[in-house]
């Protein structure tokens, strides 16, 4: 029953919401909260602005985005700080098509959705509040109701800018049914929603042949004709067209440009006066947010077009590619997988990072730049450390490749692959290798790529899997180390305190003996040599070390083991190449003695517990890495 008095809770949470009353009042809530009279492009700004903005590295996020849309926030943040915020200002921007531009799968659809799904929920808090003419089909604004002469008057007392006349419907009402009372007529709060076609509505092209204009601007209702005796008096007229019902919200074009010319034209009008022609009617006003979408192919081929010139002002294109961080593919996926029936399945770690590298790869292009490959721009671009690369070089690959992420493999593409291995797998558990096999095989049945993409993508399975060698090794290397941590940090000290006797030219004294003895060079070459620290190079990087120990010292902070990332990575090289040996016995060996199973054991138990595995997957990755290290 729980379910059911959550029910009836949103219920009566929706009746107290409820708001009737008349114009005069109305003004009353106008003149202490002016925000309820804002226009369509004004209030989706204010909403994704009251969702919260995370500032970092001078770069916005936007949380109302949340965990729906992830690689994409530089395209989110031009679309809201170019588009929203100019149009929020009443600036030229809002007179323009909002057109989101990009390959299939690529997150235009998802975008349009969570601006209808955040209408819906805005309006329904204090700071989205819209109200109404009551009765009226197009939810008209209140504010229409002054007449043209008294604007300025109503701009001077109450700040607030009027656009737009008052409907045919609604100038006959205000005279049949107030008797030109404007401070009587009624005016409700209304409640954004798609399904009840209240401030939303969402347009799709058909059959040209059988399509009808009047899907977009209503149609006489001829069984009125009789009654009212002519189809120019509103009475007769069906305002039901998605322009009138998407009236004060926005209005989602789907394939924009695959409609025909005779539904284009309307929104010549609409864009740049907020009016269109509708029956046999002056011009009608409306407010909304005009978003389409589609593909790149479509959008050449519409501007190729001269006889859509008028249209081509009109637009402004925002695109929104791929997303080219491997981190957020994997993100992308993991939410594909929650909304799927596949959360039962146990997925092994790194499994959909195997299947990320590759997505990214098939959308970079190659980097012109000498000294960088396209794996270490794919890892600059994610976020990592690449030795000898910096912010800079980062913005330069992203300048010479603009069109970068408006081709390659689409999320939709590996999930389906994904859900074929997990199918043709007859125990509940896949892992990365046979996420990239069913990769592989899924190829020659993706009718779209040619022979020519075709062998560059299965190069890049093939990177994707030398990738995922590499952090398989790590993984079980890592769950061989007993106490990693502290092993880490002894032989870091270690390497800290010979470090500090070089660099001062001093001794050092055996812990156990006490007699004085020469730095460790042997020791500290082993480490620096894991990170490619040449003879040469070797006392300029202790020195380093030693400043940035000192620096902490005198700042009272401990130097810990993540200090220095440099000296971190050595020390896991370190401490793997010398575990190297014992993994690969204690993997490979067909008949295990006892301490060597006892291993096994603790190193399975370590994965499960400690590294998300389960126990077909960490026996699975075990016996894998077993075989890597014995090639």
């Amino acid at each position: 029953m729980d379910i059911l008095n959550k029910v009836r809770n949103y219920r009566e949470e929706e009746n107290q919401l409820k708001w009737e009353g008349t114009f005069k009042e109305f003004l009353a809530i106008v003149k202490e909260r002016p925000e309820v009279a804002q226009t369509a492009h004004a209030r989706v700004y204010s909403m994704i602005k009251n969702a919260g903005v995370t500032e970092l590295d001078n770069k916005k996020e936007f949380n109302f985005f949340g965990n729906e849309i992830f690689g994409v926030e530089d395209s989110l943040e031009r679309l809201v700080e170019e588009y929203f915020h100019p149009a929020a200002k009443r600036l030229d921007v809002r007179k323009r098509i909002l057109l989101l531009m990009g390959p299939v799968s690529g997150g235009k659809s998802t975008i349009v959705t969570l601006l209808k799904r955040g209408f819906e929920q805005y309006s329904r808090t204090d700071e989205g509040a819209v109200y109404a003419i009551k009765g009226c089909p197009m939810h008209e604004d209140p504010l229409h109701l002054i007449p043209q002469h008294l604007r300025k008057d109503f701009f001077d007392e109450y700040g607030i800018r009027i656009e737009g006349s008052l409907s045919p419907l609604n100038s006959m009402r205000l005279e049949s049914e107030y008797g030109g009372r404007v401070e009587d007529v009624l005016v409700e709060r209304i409640f954004f929603s798609e399904d009840k076609r209240v401030g939303i509505g969402t347009f799709t092209p058909s059959d040209p042949k059988s399509q009808d204009i009047a899907d977009l601007t209503g149609s006489i209702d001829f069984s009125t004709i009789a009654e009212y005796g002519s189809e120019s008096d509103p009475r007769a007229y069906r305002f039901d067209g998605e322009l009138n019902k998407a009236n004060r919200g926005m209005m989602e074009f789907q394939e924009m440009l695959k409609l025909d010319e005779k539904f284009l034209w309307h929104l010549l009008s609409l864009t740049q006066e907020g009016n269109f022609k509708a029956g046999r009617f002056a011009l009608i006003s409306a407010d909304e947010l005009i978003v389409a979408h589609t593909n790149e192919t479509e959008y050449r081929s519409f501007i190729a077009n001269k006889k859509n010139e008028a249209l081509h002002s009109r637009i402004i294109v925002m695109p929104i590619p791929y997303n080219l961080k491997v981190s957020q593919e994997e993100r992308i996926y993991e939410k594909m997988i929650r909304e799927s029936d596949m959360t039962h399945v146990h997925i092994a770690p790194h499994a959909l990072r195997a299947a990320a590298i590759f997505s990214i790869l098939t959308r970079l292009e190659i980097p012109k730049k000498t000294g960088i490959d396209i794996v270490k721009k794919m890892r600059l671009y994610d976020g990592e450390n690449v030795e000898g690369f910096n912010d800079i070089d980062v913005e330069e690959l992203k300048k010479e490749s603009q069109n970068e992420g408006m081709n390659g493999i689409d999320p939709r593409y590996v999930i389906n692959r994904i859900s074929s291995a997990i199918i043709r797998k007859e125990i509940p558990s896949i892992n990365a290798l046979d996420v990239l096999r069913s990769l592989k095989e899924g190829l020659d049945q993706h009718a779209s790529i040619s022979d020519e993409d075709k062998e560059k993508y299965m190069n890049y399975i093939a990177i994707a899997r030398k990738e995922y060698d590499e952090i398989a090794k790590k993984e079980v290397q890592k769950a061989f180390v007993y106490s990693y941590e502290e092993s880490a940090i002894t032989l870091m000290n270690n390497y800290l305190d010979n470090v500090e006797a070089f660099c001062n030219k001093n001794k050092m004294r055996d812990p156990l003996t006490g007699e004085e003895m020469n730095p460790d060079e042997k020791l500290m070459r082993s480490i620096e040599e894991q990170i490619g620290i040449s003879e040469n190079a070797k006392k300029a990087f202790r020195e380093e070390i030693l400043i940035r120990l000192s620096a902490y010292a005198r700042k009272g902070k401990r130097f810990e083991y993540n200090s220095h990332e440099r000296l971190r990575e050595a020390i896991q090289k370190k401490l793997f190449a010398d575990l190297k040996d014992v993994v690969k016995i204690t993997t490979s060996s067909k008949t295990p003695d006892e301490a060597h199973l006892k291993k096994v054991n603790e190193v399975v138990a370590r994965l499960i517990d400690e590294h998300g595995y389960n126990s077909n997957s960490a026996n699975e990755l075990l016996k894998y890495v077993g075989s890597l290290l014995n090639r």
